[in-house]
């Protein structure tokens, strides 16, 4: 009996020292690329390429289902000012139109690869919100209201770590180790707040306003050293001119002040951007926009509704080949500033996110 009683002993000084380190804890936030709009339905494409066919045995299982993390958990506050928790999977991206992934999912998988302890996402995320007014960071004035729902969810989470892991042992901790910043196109497009957005140096405050965004967090939270990750804009892709170039370089400008050296890490994402289905997502726009203008004549009485059908059908059949409705319909669940819909892009997007933050762990 003794000697039972010593193996058991031995046994548990084995196993509790791993389990009983801090939970690691990721935050991230932004608008709805942070949500993600990539479908399910979508992963098979990730296969089909030779350089990420690896990364997709990664996200399933041998049956063909998403994995289930078995060291990471996640509680999202979604779009929809609704709470969704659990063991990380896929299915914690945007809500609605079947169960979709956004940058967490192979974030996490990584996570989990490369760190021997229990990991928590925190992911605060809605469609359509900017910097400027939204997550507007107090320092700046008054806090936009996503930046105060962001705070007040993280802060909670914390509290009470035990409902989403439920082994958490409030003795072990948790450490915030990491936040990623994916948002942008909001204050792209706005030509009011950025006036002079086609003149290099034109975003100038949205620089501005990330870096007090950075300050801010990390003393709301508070985590004064709080390692950073920007997601950059990437729509578009390496091909993008114009004012998006410099959004771009307004966007990933925080990562080179001196007092972010080391600490804030910019990422591209407009390497992760398919430039094959972008190039379908042309020719269909070119269909929308032809029926658009065949819908009018309609309405003007100068074309009849059999007329208009017919030519739009005739350029659909020019335009698109068999090849591209298939690649389309097989990699493309979404619109061109939703990255496509593709899960192949914010799953290399959510990879390279986390391999930016694992060198600025403790050890």
């Amino acid at each position: 009996m003794q000697t039972i009683g010593i193996g058991l002993v031995l046994l548990l000084v084995a196993v509790v020292p791993a389990f009983a380190k801090p939970v690691k804890v990721f935050i991230l936030a932004g608008q709805s690329n942070m949500e993600g709009h990539a479908r399910v339905e979508t992963f098979d494409y990730i296969g089909d390429d030779p350089a990420t066919a690896p990364l997709l045995k990664q996200m399933r299982n041998a049956d063909g289902t998403p994995k289930v993390c078995e060291r990471v958990w996640i509680s999202y506050l979604t779009g929809e000012n609704t709470v969704k928790e659990g063991k990380l999977t896929a299915g914690y991206g945007a809500l609605g139109r079947g169960p979709k992934i956004g940058p967490e999912f192979t974030f996490g998988l990584r996570m989990e690869e490369k760190l021997n302890q229990p990991v928590l996402l925190i992911k605060t995320a809605w469609g359509g919100k900017s910097l400027h007014t939204d997550f507007r960071p107090p320092s700046a004035g008054e806090a936009g209201p996503c930046y105060r729902l962001m705070i007040e969810h993280v802060q909670k989470v914390l509290q009470d770590i035990r409902r989403i892991i439920p082994d958490y042992d409030p003795k072990q901790g948790y450490e915030i180790a990491g936040f990623v910043w994916l948002q942008g196109w909001n204050d792209l497009v706005d030509a009011k707040v950025y006036p002079k957005r086609a003149e290099p140096g034109g975003y100038a405050l949205y620089s501005e306003l990330l870096a007090k965004f950075i300050r801010d967090v990390r003393k709301d939270l508070p985590a004064p050293d709080l390692p950073f990750v920007i997601g950059v804009l990437g729509v578009g892709g390496m091909e993008a001119k114009g004012h998006i170039v410099n959004f771009r370089e307004a966007m990933a400008a925080p990562a080179a002040l001196p007092e972010f050296k080391g600490r804030v890490v910019a990422v591209p994402t407009a390497p992760f951007w398919d430039a094959r289905l972008a190039a379908i997502d042309a020719k269909l726009g070119q269909i929308k926009a032809k029926r658009q203008q065949l819908g009018k004549q309609v309405q003007e009485g100068k074309l009849t509704k059999e007329e208009a059908d017919r030519q739009a059908k005739e350029l659909a059949a020019k335009l698109i080949t068999p090849e591209d409705e298939a690649l389309w319909k097989r990699g493309a669940s979404n619109a061109g500033y939703h990255y496509l819909g593709c899960a192949k892009t914010f799953a290399l997007m959510g990879r390279a996110f986390a391999d930016a933050l694992l060198p600025l762990q403790k050890p």
